[in-house]
C-alpha cells in the first residue's frame, strides 16, 4: 500500500511550491501592466511597476530558500529532492526572465519599442502570461494527487501540463513573428538588437514554464 506523500511532512513542501507559484502569478500581472505602461504614452508608472516586479521576485527567493532549507532529512519521498529542486529552479527562472525583460527595456528607454511592433509585443506578452496562470493550478493539483494518489487527479494535472506545453508553442510563434518583422524593418542596428533580445527574453518566460511542467510530469510518473 502506498503511503500518501504529504503525510510524511509536518508541512508539505508543495505548500511552499504553491506559495511560490502564486508569487509567479502576481509577478505576471505586474509584468503585463509594466509592458502596457511602457508602450502607452499616457502611463508614467513603468519604473514603479518594474520595482514591484523586483520586490515580488525577492519575496519568491525567500520562499525558495525556505523550501530548500526545511525539507526533513531522511524523509522517504516518492519524488527525489533533485526533482523537487529542479522543478523549483524552473519555476523560479520564470521570475528571473520576467525581471530581466523589464530591466532590458529600461536600459534603452529612447526611442523605445517601435510602434510597428507594439501589437506583436502585446501578443507575445499575452502568450507568455497564459502558462504562468496555469502553474499554481498545476502545483495545487499535484499537491492533491500526492495526498490521495487519485488517478483521476493525476490525469487532471497531466492535462494542465499539456496545456502549458501548447501555450508555450503559441509563445514561440509570437516570438518568431516579432523577429521576422524586426529584421525586415528599416531601423538602426541597435534597435534591431534590442528588439530581438527583448523578444527572446520575454519568450524564455514561457520556456521555463514549460520546463517546470516537464519536471512536474517526471514527478508524477514515479
Amino acid at each position: 500500500m502506498r503511503i500518501p506523500f504529504l503525510s510524511s511532512f509536518v508541512t508539505s513542501p508543495f505548500e511552499g511550491l504553491l506559495e511560490h507559484a502564486e508569487k509567479v502569478k502576481e509577478c505576471a500581472w505586474a509584468f503585463q501592466q509594466a509592458i502596457e505602461c511602457h508602450i502607452s504614452d499616457r502611463c508614467g508608472q513603468f519604473e514603479e511597476l518594474r520595482r514591484e516586479v523586483s520586490q515580488l521576485e525577492n519575496q519568491a527567493d525567500s520562499i525558495k530558500r525556505r523550501i530548500r532549507g526545511h525539507l526533513p532529512i531522511g524523509t522517504l519521498m516518492p519524488v527525489s529532492k533533485f526533482q523537487l529542486f529542479r522543478y523549483l529552479r524552473e519555476q523560479d527562472q520564470v521570475l528571473d526572465a520576467v525581471k530581466d525583460s523589464l530591466n532590458w527595456i529600461s536600459y534603452r528607454t529612447e526611442p523605445g519599442i517601435p510602434e510597428e511592433v507594439h501589437k506583436d509585443i502585446f501578443l507575445l506578452v499575452d502568450a507568455v502570461i497564459d502558462p504562468l496562470e496555469e502553474l499554481s493550478r498545476m502545483v495545487a493539483g499535484a499537491k492533491r494527487y500526492f495526498e490521495t494518489y487519485s488517478e483521476k487527479q493525476r490525469v487532471a494535472v497531466k492535462e494542465i501540463i499539456r496545456k502549458v506545453r501548447s501555450q508555450e508553442h503559441e509563445a514561440d510563434k509570437a516570438e518568431a513573428a516579432i523577429k521576422q518583422r524586426v529584421f525586415n524593418m528599416a531601423i538602426d542596428p541597435v534597435t534591431v538588437f534590442h528588439m530581438i533580445r527583448l523578444a527572446e527574453t520575454i519568450g524564455s518566460i514561457a520556456d521555463h514554464a514549460e520546463n517546470a511542467g516537464d519536471m512536474m510530469r517526471a514527478m508524477l510518473s514515479r
